[in-house]
Formats: C-alpha cells, structure tokens, sequence
C-alpha cells in the first residue's frame, strides 16, 4: 500500500541508522539529511529503495515498536520488552478500553493504543501537564490519537474524564497501592490491573494492597532480554543484556458477587 501524505515513516540505511520524517510529497526535510523532493516517494510502497545523495536507503512504515524506540524522550519510558508483556498478560487488543495512569513520554501509551485502534480507547491520567503534552507530540506520530485522551490530577484522587468502566487498568507511579481504592471503581469485574515498578519493596507493598482488596490471579515477573551476535564464522550470545528496567505486578478484579 503507497505511503500518505502526513504519514510517518522512516529510511534506514545499509548501517541500520533510521531518519525519521512526515511524508509529504512536495519539498520535505529530512533531518540529518537535508531538503529532498518528495514527488519521488508518491508512489513508494512499503520496504522500496532511494537512492539519496548517492546513498541508498530503504523506506518503511514503522511498527509500533519502532515508534516506541524513537520518541521524545522526557520521562523515562516503559520499554517493549515489558510492554509486549503487559500487552499479553492484560489481554489488551482491538476494542479494549485501557485506563492507564501516567504518560511518561507516551512509550507504553503507544503501545497500548496500536493494540485497541480502531475500536478500543485508552485514557491517561497524568500528574503533570508537560509530560501529557509530550505524549500529545508522540501519541499523535502513530495516527491512533483519535482514540486517545487524558485527565490531569493526582491518582491517589483525581477523577478521570470518563463515562465508562476500564478492561485493563495500567500504574507507572511509585506508589501505585495508594491509588487503588480512588481507580478500582473504574476497572470492571474480570477486568486486569498492571502495575509497573522499579524497586522490589514497591512490588512487595503493590501485591499485599491487591490481596486485601481481594484481587485474583496476582503474580509479578521482571524480564531480561539478551540479543545474539552472528558472524560468519560462529554465533553467541551477546556481551550486552537489556536487564532489569521494572517489576510488573498483575492481578485480576473480582466481581464480590456469590452465586
């Protein structure tokens, strides 16, 4: 399928830098690149090749995980390896609707929102107005910004802008079980909770707070990831591991209803 104007997308070279850009078919700039003329990409499809400037460069449109990698950055952001993990453990996909409590710099926000578009919403409830308007800037590069919205306050209290009941539940904060009592109400029955936290004493307080609430199927992990380097002539592990970014707490609400 041919890009669209106001689409982002990406060139990578043969190094594997990337060049991020909006498409436009008229004279555009690329940074690190310069002005080119983008009449040239009017009928470029996805994985084509240019040649710019004598150099060639392959185009794509980017994954979520690619728009996750290149973000403003401001706040620390949740990385793929735990959000595909919080992805799968919550069951977040098309239709869901998220309730997720802190922005960052839209990382997990972005994550989110390419699993429930088109018919699912995610609504963000962030403490500080800057952190939201940089999530505006990144959320609004995924063309999913129409199915995302936030609230601003404090998630020990605030109330978030919504008219309706949460399927999944999302905390990047430090103290995420002082919050629980003011956002249980807006998660359904059966609904998932996650909890994302960087130090085991918080793990240890978030599970004790789900199990006097009477939380279900409460379990924590933290992931590492380690790559592989392969060469002509052998293949190992590589000196480099994507260790320990978070703890993520799950569990899942119970209705309080006995038949």
């Amino acid at each position: 399928m041919p890009f669209s104007e106001d689409e982002y997308v990406f060139l990578e070279d043969a190094s594997g830098k990337r060049y991020g850009f909006r498409m436009s078919f008229g004279m555009l700039k690329i940074p690190s690149l310069g002005a080119i003329d983008g009449s040239r990409f009017r009928d470029a499809e996805d994985g084509d090749t240019v040649s710019i400037m004598g150099k060639e460069f392959t185009i794509f449109r980017p994954g979520a995980m690619d728009m996750m990698l290149s973000l403003e950055r401001g706040a620390q952001i949740i990385t793929p390896k735990d959000a595909e993990t919080i992805l799968m453990h919550c069951d977040v996909r098309c239709g869901r609707s998220v309730l997720e409590v802190g922005a960052g710099s839209g990382g997990l926000t972005t994550a989110l929102l390419h699993a429930v578009a088109p018919e699912g919403r995610v609504h963000t409830l962030e403490l500080k107005e800057e952190n939201a308007q940089r999530a505006k800037r990144n959320v609004s590069r995924t063309g999913h910004d129409r199915y995302w919205s936030y609230t601003i306050g404090d998630a020990r209290e605030a109330k978030p802008d919504i008219d309706w009941k949460a399927d999944v539940l999302t905390m990047d904060m430090p103290d995420p079980w002082l919050a629980f009592p003011n956002l249980d109400p807006y998660l359904k029955s059966g609904g998932r909770i996650c909890v994302y936290v960087p130090n085991a004493n918080q793990v240890f307080d978030s599970v004790n707070a789900l199990r006097e609430m009477g939380y279900a199927d409460i379990h924590s992990l933290e992931n590492i990831q380690r790559g592989m380097d392969v060469h002509p002539g052998g293949v190992r592990p590589s000196f480099d591991t994507l260790g320990h970014t978070g703890y993520l707490v799950f569990g899942r609400k119970r209705s309080g209803k006995v038949l």
